[in-house]
Formats: structure tokens, sequence, C-alpha cells
């Protein structure tokens, strides 16, 4: 059997790092627990991310502010090495309830990158589940 050649229109066999990204868009998921920094094109496909615990932070240490600006730092930094002309402009979707929300969007502003907006995403229930019952003791 000849082996099948690979179609170069499909999106897995685009390198993303290899091309310029001007702008992109910072998705930012701080939770009690960890710190997820996820770095887009506009398109949506992911170019650099990081975690606090990929950063070396365990247990409840993830959840610090520090911890957070580490994962903010490392995926940033990702991307000017692995982009040919870094990443000058973008745009912050923040998610979540945790600490390092702000720790990590100073640390963003800290490396160069001019943010054009920042929103918060995170999902707020109308009306929400019915509370459980009261407890007795």
């Amino acid at each position: 059997m000849a082996k099948a050649r690979p179609r170069t229109g499909l999106r897995r066999n685009v390198r993303i790092g290899a091309r310029k990204i001007p702008k992109g868009v910072i998705h930012l998921q701080a939770g009690f627990n960890n710190t997820i920094v996820a770095v887009t094109d506009v398109r949506g496909r992911v170019v650099s991310w990081s975690l606090a615990g990929t950063c070396g932070f365990k247990g409840t240490r993830r959840g610090t502010p520090f911890a957070a600006q580490t994962a903010a730092a490392n995926a940033i930094s990702t991307i000017s090495t692995v982009v040919v002309q870094g990443m000058q402009r973008a745009e912050a979707m923040i998610k979540g309830p945790g600490l390092g929300r702000d720790a990590a969007l100073r640390a963003i502003h800290r490396s160069g990158i001019l943010l054009t907006f920042v929103r918060d995403v995170t999902p707020m229930s109308h009306n929400s589940c019915r509370p459980p019952k009261k407890r007795r003791v």
C-alpha cells in the first residue's frame, strides 16, 4: 500500500508558532485551587498555555497570586520566543473568582503587551439551583 499524502489544508498540519501573530486573546481562568492561562490567536487557536501547577507549585500554593503571576509570565514568555514577531496587542478574558486574577493581569501588563480591553466572562446564573435543605442538628 502506498503512503497517504498528508493534506496541508487541515488545521492540525499547520504550525501555529511559525507565523506572525500581532494580536491575540489571553484567556485567564482563576479558580481557588489553580490558575490557567491560555494565549490564543484571534480565531481561537491556542498558541501557548501555562498553569500554576506546571510551573512547579504544589497543593494550596497553586491558588496564590504569586503562582498566577508566574503562570502568566511563563505563557507570555513562550509566545515571545516561539512566534517570529511577538504579540503586541491582546484582549484579556478573565473567568473565575480566584485570588490570581489581578496578579496575572499585572504580569501580562508588565510583559509589554498592550491590553486593548479586559472582559470578565465569569458565568453568572440568573436563578441558580435549588439550595440544599436546612441542616438539623
